[in-house]
């Protein structure tokens, strides 16, 4: 389902101080704009298959949101390719697709229509969306009064109501309270059990443990180990100086 070979993704770290428009476009004339290049992902390849389940592990600012977007089709890579076969339901950014000028109701429809799904389609399953999020005293609030654990819960409600082909989870399910986390992994396992293939992070690693088949760590933009999860999760927590039981 998806194929990274030898994917690197790489910025450039402005290394001067630019507070306007102005003078960047006079530097950026000039030719006197100055980066420093910075890798956040070296050479990482490796294939998920159909109905695998992959936790991506490491600490923070490993690498592991930026190659998500890459899978995603979010930013595109500075060297290597990745292929992905089948519709992707990505959850990587909190509120990312919601408008906060509208209320929940619109942005419903709103959501949909970036995942792909027809107005009709959301009609049908409006009234499953809102009592999977449980917010359906707030339908006529704008989503900027919302708390961070309520735009989560409508995310992941909107992304999951049917089975993508590939559903993309980052740390925006960290917000929400213990109670939703439960139904958000119930729901995960129902789509792995029906094929859904998986990509997941989380510094829960006994929620990756749970959830996923496969393990990639990935540190400073290398990948550290990649397999079977427990064994990937276990030699990871060695190196942090815990166990699995902490």
């Amino acid at each position: 389902m998806i194929d990274i070979d030898d994917v690197t993704v790489r910025f450039n770290k402005a290394t001067q101080k630019i507070d306007n428009l102005k003078d960047y476009a006079i530097k950026l004339i000039r030719r006197e704009l100055m980066f420093q290049e910075f890798i956040a992902l070296r050479d990482v390849s490796f294939q998920v298959r159909e109905g695998e389940g992959w936790g991506l592990i490491g600490t923070n600012g490993s690498g592991k949101s930026t190659l998500l977007k890459a899978i995603a089709g979010i930013m595109k890579p500075y060297k290597g390719k990745i292929t992905t076969y089948g519709s992707i339901a990505p959850l990587i950014e909190l509120g990312a697709g919601f408008d906060p000028n509208l209320t929940a109701r619109e942005n419903i429809y709103l959501n949909g229509a970036v995942l792909g799904y027809s107005k009709k389609f959301m009609q049908e399953h409006f009234e499953d969306i809102v009592t999977f999020a449980d917010i359906q005293n707030f339908l006529d609030s704008p989503i900027k009064n919302y708390s961070s654990g309520m735009k989560a819960r409508l995310g992941f409600a909107v992304a999951t109501v049917v089975n993508p082909d590939i559903l993309i989870v980052d740390e925006v399910l960290a917000v929400g309270d213990a109670k939703f986390k439960k139904k958000c992994d119930q729901r995960m396992a129902e789509m792995l059990s029906k094929s859904t293939t998986l990509l997941y992070v989380s510094h829960n690693i006994k929620s990756v443990m749970k959830l996923c088949t496969h393990a990639i760590w990935i540190e400073k933009g290398n990948v550290m180990m990649k397999g079977e999860v427990n064994e990937v999760c276990r030699k990871y927590m060695e190196a942090q100086g815990l166990t699995l039981d902490d």
